[in-house]
């Protein structure tokens, strides 16, 4: 690089928010990179299960929590009954799901199958439930996670809030580097937790029915949740009791749903291997919530009202005892729970940010939400969802029993949709056996609609009004969202249609705004002319005369060439100052295109909001409505003239410390984007760009940096030009015969003749298509008119 060049490099924007992203993210990853990586079903049970299967940890406990205070010891009683009655629902939202799973391969569970069958407004419904559910998702099982380290290490129990949030942020952090939910060591916790959980009931039943287990005095456990005396199924058990147990234990089956807004993840075929492991999924997860709330029965395991030790850590001491033995299964199973339900917490960092980004590309939620980030996740939604699950957690204080309130109506609203779905699918196509499926998924919508409703109901003053105000405002939001951008779709299609071909106008003026004289202007000013118009102006409209005054003189003193106007505004309304001038300036002279520049100094944005207004802004704002009138601010960047014509640093200081920097963080040339980043090896036989001489035949290899379709002369074809790019240089590609169907971002293998330049050209090559933009089931493709 010569010395010359060097101040342009340290100027160049973004460049210490782009070194900074590096040192916390890593590199970032190329748009090819983007695989999906197809999950077998051994895999893909343990990827996809753990917030289901993990909820066996804590739904037993929470129907006694609702239980003991009121029924007393008869709540070990009523929780066999009332896990039951789960049970059965369970089986139902199952079979249900095998059918969603079988009819809509695509990713997007309920969602996808309530837009099929009853439109996108309607879908906002499940969108909302899903969404709604995704956060308290992370709120509840980094509680229930921490809940699991507490029992085994009592004295964290202080801090377990502040651990629980120190989670949430941990896996905000690591999704945002690229963390990726596919691969066996996700699917470990599932697999040990099961195996081990599965081990302490097996071993507790056998227990139970030869020896017997211990039994815990529930009444006098120093800590535990009140206990009612005397004949509480009788006095105490109230209808209301028992379906406020009910909803805490319908807790037991959120993250059933999870396979079914993930098929695409499979292998062929996939409708039939995630119905496999639906079904695997189901039975594990009702084996367990069955064998605790067993336990439960025989042991008197009892709640503690700061939420530990839990259920299932009392259950195991019980069971394995206080030996040597027991001290390893105890801290075994307590490890695994705190690694499940992390694990099953992480998933929600996977599903909300694509759930969003489904929802956005219906424009039913912001654009942004649908940008992949620096590492090719959806960073924005990750960001959205830790700073909902954080509030949450904060509001709630970060236990189980106050998070549980907000989880199953959700749940259980996307199990409503998804059935409703289905039975409206199963009546457009009535396909074989369709009316015995019909009623499955019927049953399994209304069903699941009574629980809603019985949340809604019993829990309604524990936390439930939250959801059920939440829930129709943000449906509401999305619906809303939506037909902000349909109507502003519609104008614009309105106005493409009218208007499709470029205005030819007889004259055009410029009007340059101006409130002081300096470099900002001037550049404005230079701007302007180079459009070519037939005049330019500039326009000060007058607040203070005297300002004006020292305006006008200085334009005088400075002999500038352009006319200045001075146009009074006694009212101060600058914008519609400004509105009424280019009325009246169009009215004047008919078939005449105004273009109203604006000069705007850019700062650091902290201090640009603190020194200046956004007058522009409005003036832009209103300007535009206006026909045959466009309004382009020129901003001026003012921060980096300071940077460079005052420097606190000595030049050669300066360039060492960035220099240095650049080097620690493995960033040589921090504006570079990502095009040259993660550089493949050159195909054999390739010929680097920079070495490439004019009138010969070549072979060389890059990435398509940029095409553009353009017009070289009157009465010839268009010509489809682009950019290559490799770690030596850029060549210029011109497909003048044929007009292959390619896109930015691929990596392309040309060959062909190198026409003399500047620049140098390649005219109709030969191609292949070495790596695609984005994972397709067909990797690789051949190009037509030039192809190999």
């Amino acid at each position: 690089m010569t010395q010359s060049e060097e101040p342009v490099r340290r100027l160049e924007p973004g460049a210490l928010g782009y070194a900074i992203k590096r040192v916390f993210l890593g590199k970032p990853l190329i748009t090819a990179r983007l695989t999906h990586e197809r999950l077998s079903n051994t895999t893909a049970l343990g990827v996809l299960s753990p917030d289901a299967i993990s909820s066996s940890a804590y739904g037993t406990e929470q129907i006694l929590v609702e239980l003991l205070p009121y029924a007393g010891l008869a709540a070990f009683s009523l929780v066999l009954p009332i896990t039951g009655v789960i049970l059965v629902i369970l089986v139902l939202v199952a079979a249900s799901y095998r059918q969603v799973v079988m009819a809509y391969t695509r990713a997007g569970g309920s969602y996808v199958v309530a837009r099929e069958n009853f439109g996108p407004r309607v879908a906002q419904v499940a969108a909302a439930a899903l969404l709604i559910d995704y956060v308290v998702t992370v709120a509840v099982q980094t509680s229930a996670g921490t809940v699991a380290v507490v029992s085994a290490i009592p004295s964290l129990g202080p801090y377990s809030l502040e651990i629980t949030i120190g989670v949430v942020v941990l896996l905000c952090y690591a999704n945002l580097r690229g963390l990726r939910e596919a691969g066996r060591p996700f699917a470990v916790p599932t697999y040990l937790f099961s195996v081990l959980l599965v081990a302490m009931i097996v071993v507790g039943l056998v227990k139970a029915a030869t020896v017997g287990l211990p039994t815990y005095d529930s009444a006098s456990l120093p800590g535990a949740i009140p206990v009612r005396q005397g004949s509480g199924l009788v006095e105490g058990a109230t209808i209301l009791v028992l379906l406020r147990a009910f909803a805490n234990g319908g807790s037991s089956l959120t993250g059933v749903e999870a396979i079914s807004n993930t098929v695409s993840a499979f292998r062929s075929p996939r409708g039939p291997n995630a119905r496999k492991v639906l079904v695997a999924m189901a039975t594990i997860l009702g084996f367990l919530v069955g064998g605790v709330s067993l336990l439960a029965y025989f042991t008197h395991a009892t709640p503690y009202q700061s939420g530990y030790p839990s259920v299932v850590s009392q259950e195991a001491r019980a069971v394995f005892g206080h030996g040597a033995f027991g001290q390893v299964m105890f801290a075994a199973i307590q490890t695994a729970t705190a690694l499940i339900l992390y694990t099953g917490a992480n998933t929600s960092f996977n599903g909300f940010p694509f759930l969003a980004s489904f929802v956005a590309s219906d424009r039913f939620l912001p654009r942004q939400l649908t940008t992949r980030g620096h590492r090719l996740v959806f960073s924005n939604g990750i960001l959205v969802l830790t700073v909902l699950a954080v509030a949450l957690l904060l509001f709630s204080g970060g236990t189980v029993t106050a998070l549980v309130p907000f989880y199953a109506i959700g749940v259980f609203t996307g199990f409503a949709m998804a059935g409703y779905g289905m039975t409206k699918h199963h009546l457009r196509l009535r396909e074989r056996g369709w009316r015995f499926n019909l009623g499955v998924n019927l049953a399994a919508g209304i069903l699941s609609t009574v629980v809603v409703a019985i949340f809604a109901i019993a829990k309604f003053t524990e936390g439930a009004w939250l959801v059920v105000v939440v829930f129709p405002v943000l449906v509401f939001v999305l619906i809303r969202l939506n037909r902000e951008y349909r109507a502003e779709a519609a104008v614009l299609e309105r106005i493409t249609a009218d208007r499709a071909n470029p205005t030819r106008y007889a004259r055009h003026q410029v009007v340059v705004f101006v409130n002081t004289i300096d470099v900002a202007v001037i550049q404005a000013l230079r701007y302007g002319s180079s459009l070519r118009p037939d005049k330019v102006t500039a326009v000060h409209f007058v607040i203070d005369a005297q300002a004006a005054e020292r305006l006008r003189a200085r334009w005088e003193e400075l002999g500038m060439n352009t006319a200045l106007r001075l146009i009074d505004v006694p009212d101060r309304r600058i914008a519609r100052a400004a509105y009424t001038l280019v009325q009246k300036m169009i009215a004047a002279a008919p078939r005449t295109g105004i273009t109203v520049l604006l000069p705007r100094r850019s700062y650091a944005p902290l201090l640009g909001r603190l020194l200046h207004d956004r007058t522009a802004d409005r003036i832009a704002r209103v300007v535009s409505r206006i026909p045959h009138a466009a309004a382009t601010i020129v901003p001026y960047d003012v921060q980096t003239r300071i940077r460079a014509q005052m420097p606190t640093l000595p030049e050669e200081h300066i360039t060492t410390v960035v220099e240095r920097f650049l080097t620690r963080t493995g960033s040589a040339h921090p504006g570079d984007s990502a095009t040259t980043d993660d550089q493949p090896a050159a195909e054999p036989g390739s010929t680097p760009i920079a070495d490439l001489r004019p009138d010969t035949t070549a072979t060389v290899d890059g990435r398509l940096h940029e095409l553009a379709l353009r017009k070289d002369a009157p009465g010839r074809g268009a010509v489809l030009a682009g950019q290559l790019v490799d770690a030596s240089g850029t060549l210029t590609l011109e497909f003048h015969q044929a007009h292959p169907d390619l896109e930015p971002g691929q990596r392309l293998c040309l060959t062909g003749r190198v026409q003399p330049g500047p620049p140098l050209v390649l005219r109709d090559p030969a191609y292949r298509i070495l790596e695609a933009t984005r994972d397709t089931e067909e990797h690789s493709d051949t190009g037509s008119g030039g192809r190999d």
